[in-house]
């Protein structure tokens, strides 16, 4: 695992750990990278899932050093959705910041 996919790993699970006290049912971080978020089978409502992307953006974009945006046409009408698991909102971040 290359040391920003670490980076970004560490940044998504820290944001997952701080919203899951306002869930309804927590995001399931023993699960590690196959955590479901949003989807067929995760936790998270439409307004979850904006408040986990606003807090990785932040998180990700002060890390890093630069602005990280995680909202496109791109990834909203994807087929397979970044913001499925931890694992795959990861490495869309990674992709964004590299």
């Amino acid at each position: 695992m290359s040391e920003l996919r670490t980076t970004v790993l560490t940044l998504v699970t820290q944001a997952a750990s701080e919203i899951n006290p306002t869930l309804e049912e927590p995001i399931e971080l023993a699960r590690g990278e196959e955590a479901p978020l949003y989807g067929k089978e995760g936790v998270l409502d439409s307004l979850d899932l904006v408040s986990l992307i606003l807090l990785v953006e932040e998180k990700a974009s002060d890390e890093l050093g630069k602005p990280i945006t995680l909202t496109s046409d791109r990834a909203l009408s994807s087929f397979r959705s970044p913001f499925r698991t931890v694992g795959s909102l990861t490495d869309y971040v990674s992709a964004l910041a590299a």
